[in-house]
């Protein structure tokens, strides 16, 4: 039978689950609407302006089931581990007000955005879809600050189990919160970027008559998901790196290095925690050693360089690491064709990424990957902590609450976000799959007008594919 402090990590596991998924898309989708209404400024291009104005209406909607599982989260920290608050709250307070402060913003200048665009100058309306932007990738960054000072706890000094001598500015930049806010957002933009081109691809795989609609809203997603993709393996080694310095137990699990020594590159495998040793695993030796020093002999910590007690959940720690890299590779190794192939069409060769149907094929596979990558790197963040909650300072089982019965409160939670991902399904496929992929009649006039995403929401004329 599951104890109360596991309960209380599977609640705080599951709302972390859940809400990334929506902070992610709050940082993501405000930059492609704005692009979008860039590009209608500099062209008038009316297919444009109605993407800017659907990918505006989908990010309110996320945007709100957001607002609900960040509430939730807020208050879970409080009841399940006030110890954890105790301690931590008045070190990383700063970086919890200034992301409320960034969410009030970007809720404010979204209201203007969605309902201003005939009541203030255009200029200006563009203008408060960058605010937007911007607050929402400030919003995860400093939401990231705080999680970075959980790995590098900085400013503050304890005395007799008090905090004492605390420096807010010195604990939100702590050592691991460059590394995790660069890798972090790009990682936002490069799982939405590929979700919304995925979702284009398939209307343009299936036929769909309004090619020119989807083919600028693929493009638009690609500028954003293909470079950010390509970057992200160079901000992971940066952060593995980082880590290695800080939390070297942590990457012997991730990396799946159990014995202090030169450390292979281990690939798959499923490692005993009991014998450390690997069952199933391709191993190149030396190959870590040399990826963190430059030497394949140099000696690298192991998971034996710790007591048991103070070993992280090794199989989870390194299948979800594995994971993450697989799917951040094949999405910087697409973004690498793809841009390849874009360079080739500007060059006068081959056909336009829209037009090639294994392209497009081979994004539509992608498009969770971004989303898949970004839950098991999360996993590794958290569980590779483990048994710390605060590095070295405050172990998970001494910050949670005393009261009993969290398995009520783990079985309502469990309710009330299985409630929250099937309105959204619902209202996504509803409001937006249904009307955006499937392909509308020709009216009388022989044209192809754009479905509305929204009831009551204006459609524009379709243009001819030999204007795309």
């Amino acid at each position: 039978m599951m104890s109360d402090l596991m309960f209380a990590r599977s609640q705080m596991a599951m709302s972390l689950a859940f809400h990334i998924v929506f902070a992610v898309v709050g940082i993501g989708m405000p930059a492609l609407m704005v692009i979008a209404e860039w590009r209608w400024l500099r062209t008038r291009d009316p297919v444009l302006l109605e993407l800017a104005k659907r990918w505006a209406k989908g990010t309110a909607i996320l945007f709100a089931v957001g607002a609900v599982s960040g509430t939730v989260l807020s208050f879970e920290l409080g009841l399940l581990w006030p110890t954890f608050m105790e301690h931590a709250g008045a070190v990383i307070g700063m970086p919890f007000s200034l992301e409320g402060f960034a969410f009030f913003t970007e809720a404010i200048f979204l209201g203007i955005y969605l309902y201003a665009w005939k009541r203030i100058p255009p200029r200006a309306h563009l203008a408060a879809g960058v605010v937007v932007a911007v607050s929402g990738a400030l919003s995860g960054a400093f939401v990231v600050c705080a999680n970075a000072w959980m790995n590098a706890p900085a400013g503050f000094d304890m005395v007799d189990g008090v905090v004492t001598n605390v420096d807010p500015l010195a604990a939100m930049f702590n050592r691991a919160a460059r590394a995790q806010i660069v890798h972090m957002t790009l990682a936002a933009f490069a799982a939405t970027g590929f979700a919304v081109a995925g979702i284009h691809a398939l209307a343009l795989w299936r036929g769909t008559p309004h090619r020119a609609f989807h083919r600028a809203a693929l493009q638009i997603a690609l500028t954003i998901g293909l470079p950010t993709a390509l970057l992200q393996p160079l901000s992971g080694d940066w952060s593995a790196r980082d880590v290695a310095a800080r939390q070297p137990v942590k990457l012997a699990a991730m990396e799946g290095h159990l014995k202090t020594g030169p450390a292979a590159f281990v690939i798959g495998g499923w490692p005993n925690e009991a014998t450390l040793e690997h069952r199933g695993a391709v191993e190149i030796p030396g190959a870590l050693s040399f990826l963190l020093h430059g030497d394949p002999t140099a000696v690298v910590p192991g998971v034996d360089s710790v007591p048991p007690e103070d070993r992280p959940p090794l199989g989870i720690v390194h299948v979800a690491f594995q994971i993450m890299v697989a799917c951040g590779s094949m999405m910087a190794a697409l973004s690498l064709f793809g841009v390849w192939r874009w360079w080739q069409r500007r060059r006068g060769r081959g056909v336009a990424l829209p037009d090639d149907r294994r392209f497009l094929l081979a994004i539509i596979g992608a498009a969770p990957m971004g989303f898949i990558a970004l839950e098991a790197g999360w996993t590794v963040t958290e569980v590779g902590r483990q048994p710390w909650i605060v590095q070295d300072i405050l172990r998970t089982a001494d910050a949670v609450t005393p009261v009993p019965g969290l398995g009520v409160t783990f079985a309502l939670f469990t309710a009330l976000y299985i409630g929250l991902a099937i309105a959204v399904v619902f209202l996504l496929w509803r409001q937006i799959l249904k009307t955006g992929i499937t392909p509308t009649p020709i009216d009388r006039t022989g044209e192809l007008p754009i479905p509305s995403m929204l009831s009551g929401a204006s459609a524009v004329p379709h243009r001819s594919d030999a204007q795309t």
